[in-house]
């Protein structure tokens, strides 16, 4: 049997999000590490899930490029995640059996990776998992799907996402402003990720599109200080989380105006 390397989405910051299926996952891994910006600092997802299993000996933390500054080179970040792979991938031959270390070919070893949100979705667990699984031949990747911060944000604010015949966007603003701005002209929905560093900016174009009004603004969603209200309401000279929301509904005339 094949070793496992699952990445398990954990949701935007309330560990009562977790699905029942993630938490399967994690309570029965051999090993569930949690990626953090440092050793000493616990992460987002390490919260959520210690929230769930407290001290519990299987978790390990591994360093990992999770918010590189604005410019940083691609090399530096390629660099990051390989040794965050090797440590995963000495981990899974540490978990083989006695005379498959050499070969790093373990039969029925699991190794759960937390992530914030989904693991599919703007998440970094795929960068980890190919090098994973270039180190260990035969091994399985799986994802665990996790809520998103989207969807968080749309139920704290009592905000529909899409209805009917509505499309959704759905951009990191690190792509640029234009991206959002086609993305505006594109659907009826849009929903932009990562945009703390260029929040005025945001808040610019979104007055200029006639937008503003209805759009939501959140930023660290289930954590202690979480930060939900009107985007209209947010200054433009304030500092914002890198992992900030901007949601932009639809324009809609009446109950089932685009069914």
């Amino acid at each position: 049997m094949s070793s496992r390397l699952v990445g398990v989405g954990v949701g935007p910051g309330d560990p009562d999000l977790v699905t029942v299926k993630a938490l399967r996952v994690l309570r029965s891994a051999d090993v569930v590490f949690l990626p953090v910006m440092d050793l000493d600092t616990p992460g987002r997802a390490e919260a959520v899930v210690r929230a769930h299993l407290g001290a519990d000996p299987r978790l390990r933390r591994v360093v990992f490029a999770l918010d590189e500054p604005a410019g940083a080179p691609s090399a530096a970040r390629e660099s990051a995640w390989d040794a965050a792979g090797r440590e995963v991938a000495g981990a899974v031959a540490d978990l083989a059996p006695a005379g498959a270390v050499a070969d790093l070919a373990p039969a029925g070893a699991t190794v759960a990776f937390a992530t914030i949100g989904d693991p599919n979705i703007y998440s970094t667990f795929t960068y980890l998992a190919q090098t994973v699984a270039a180190l260990v031949p035969g091994l399985e990747v799986e994802t665990v799907p996790g809520i998103t911060a989207m969807q968080d944000l749309a139920a704290r604010s009592g905000t529909v996402l899409v209805e009917g015949t509505e499309s959704l966007g759905l951009l990191p603003l690190t792509a640029g402003l234009d991206r959002l701005r086609q993305a505006l002209a594109d659907h009826d929905t849009v929903v932009a990720y990562k945009g703390g560093r260029v929040l005025p900016a945001v808040l610019r174009l979104l007055t200029d599109a006639g937008r503003l009004d209805d759009a939501v603004y959140g930023a660290g969603l289930g954590l202690a200080g979480e930060d939900i209200r009107p985007a209209g309401e947010v200054d433009a000279g304030e500092s914002a989380p890198y992992l900030s929301t901007v949601l932009v509904p639809a324009r809609r005339v009446g109950r089932g105006g685009k069914l």
